[in-house]
């Protein structure tokens, strides 16, 4: 047949997305990828690069390794920290920041023509959450000293603003009123005992008095009869 052509069809290597890796600023990202390791001849080279993996090797390439340990690296923030000999390619991302968020192609090096395995992961990176304490709440503890009658401790809260005091007045119960009352009251009683004790003396003085002016007159009388009946 002159007029027909032959059409071949080349595989290409698998290609997969894998799931959107999330980070925060700061913290490490770990981004997985790993391949089959059941024989020691199994262990391959492979990349990590910047971007989707391109037809052949990684573009923009952060790291390089020859399947037992990293010959190329860009940067010391990206790292293999998994077993490469067990197929553990993930790539860490040490301090993540907002501008490492994007796409990040793990390509293997399957030996055979278009074997590679190839998985674009998407890395975003957030910024962190700053929380701060509400500044209108101010708690304080206050514990007696030992040795002293009250041990329990007392916890006092302060809400800012404060709270308008209230103008009408109020009665407030002070135990040390009653105990003064009665005080001034035990007072009063003894003094009066007192005065009484001293009237009753002023009394009895008195009438020890009109009774020797009465004794005196009566012995003057008695002497004026004599010298005239003498």
């Amino acid at each position: 047949c002159t007029h027909c052509s032959t059409f071949v069809f080349l595989p290409t290597g698998s290609a997969v997305s894998g799931s959107v890796v999330t980070g925060v600023v700061g913290q490490n990202i770990l981004v997985p990828c790993s391949y089959p390791v059941t024989r020691d001849t199994d262990i391959t080279t492979m990349c990590w690069g910047r971007g989707r993996c391109p037809s052949s090797k990684c573009s923009q390439t952060i790291i390089w390794t020859d399947g037992r340990q990293v010959t190329q690296r860009g940067s010391k923030r990206y790292q293999l920290r998994g077993n490469l000999l067990q197929g553990d390619v993930s790539l860490t991302i040490v301090d993540a920041k907002e501008a490492d968020s994007g796409m990040y192609c793990c390509r293997v090096e399957i030996p055979g023509l278009f074997n590679d395995q190839i998985i674009n992961q998407r890395v975003v990176v957030h910024k962190a959450r700053i929380t701060t304490p509400s500044p209108h709440t101010h708690t304080s503890e206050q514990t007696s000293a030992p040795g002293t009658a009250t041990d329990s401790s007392l916890t006092v809260t302060v809400t800012w603003p404060l709270e308008s005091l209230s103008e009408d007045p109020q009665t407030v119960y002070d135990p040390s009123l009653i105990t003064s009352f009665f005080s001034d009251w035990s007072d009063i009683t003894t003094d009066l005992q007192n005065v009484s004790v001293s009237a009753h003396s002023a009394q009895y003085s008195g009438k020890g008095t009109y009774i020797g002016i009465g004794i005196s007159v009566v012995l003057l009388v008695i002497l004026i009869l004599a010298l005239f009946l003498s």
